[in-house]
């Protein structure tokens, strides 16, 4: 087996542009510090709506085509985060974009919402495997806001996460690994009412017309929830241009961006986390791999 750098990471999104939104500088941060960063995301995002109009043709009730262009949009960000490493969950249009919770694309064919946990979760457990993450990042059991490829998406990343550590499950998937932390994308309350202060007093200055609220932000709680904070502070900028990347979805001004419903949000350059499954750490953690210990501690 090639040998592996003693650090890994692995991310489970739903579409191309949440990775760079939610975990951006956390990725910037550690692929530059030389962690292998693996980036698994479910969809191309087929059923995303188009904000430049010289692309609208993309959309989906138009011509088509924007699954295939956000995988390109896709690849773009991850040069601008220094991340290598991205796959699509079982290849490329495996799992088709399931559009917004009870709209009919749920149940298509193909549709992420309506796949098989355990057979989708499997085509991840052949990434843990090869990879070896000792730290996953996926999103809470409500996806952050309710969508439900981001619900599907934690199912599947924790389901693959039991299997891959099952030595009897799939053994021509690999050699078991256990994930020593698996954490979940969040945001404290306060974090983000503070930040929304400061966008309604920059607005006037903004080419963006209204704010959204705090609760529009996927995984806000209480700070007595977040477990760990990562200062990626220092890679602002590549989260930035990761997110530009990101067109047909998102339009960046500064310290702000907004997405198809033009609501005006803070872009957050240090990102939070929720350890889930594990006893809460006495203080709150600064490094994902805290406590991880050798390259190869997770070997089953």
């Amino acid at each position: 087996m090639t040998e592996l750098p003693d650090r890994r990471l692995l991310l489970v999104h739903a579409h191309p542009d949440d990775e760079s939104i939610n975990n951006g500088a956390t990725m910037a941060r550690y692929a530059a510090e030389g962690a292998q960063v693996t980036l698994v995301t479910c969809t191309l995002g087929e059923e995303g709506e188009v904000i430049p109009p010289e692309l609208a043709h993309l959309a989906p009730d138009r011509e088509g085509g924007l699954g295939p262009y956000r995988t390109g949009e896709l690849s773009a960000a991850m040069k601008e985060l220094g991340v290598a490493d991205h796959r699509f969950l079982g290849g490329p249009g495996r799992f088709r974009d399931s559009g917004m919770m009870g709209v009919e694309q749920n149940h298509r064919p193909g549709a992420f919402w309506a796949a098989d946990v355990d057979e989708a979760a499997d085509h991840l457990v052949e990434v843990i495997r090869e990879v070896r993450p000792q730290v996953l990042v996926t999103y809470d059991p409500d996806g952050g806001y309710g969508h439900p490829d981001h619900i599907q998406a934690h199912r599947v990343a924790m389901r693959a996460a039991e299997l891959a550590a099952e030595p009897a499950h799939r053994p021509d998937l690999g050699g078991a690994w256990r994930i020593a932390k698996t954490y979940w994308n969040r945001v404290p309350r306060p974090v983000v009412e503070e930040a929304f202060a400061r966008l309604r007093e920059a607005l006037p200055g903004l080419p963006f017309d209204r704010a959204a609220a705090v609760d529009d932000v996927p995984g806000v709680v209480d700070p007595e929830t977040v477990t760990t904070e990562i200062d990626g502070t220092a890679y602002a900028a590549a989260k930035a241009a990761a997110m530009r990347a990101h067109a047909t979805q998102i339009t960046v001004d500064g310290p702000w961006f907004v997405l198809s419903n033009e609501l005006a949000q803070p872009l957050f350059t240090t990102e939070y986390y929720e350890l889930a499954g594990a006893p809460r750490p006495a203080v709150r953690e600064r490094d994902l791999f805290e406590g991880t210990g050798t390259a190869e501690g997770g070997d089953l």
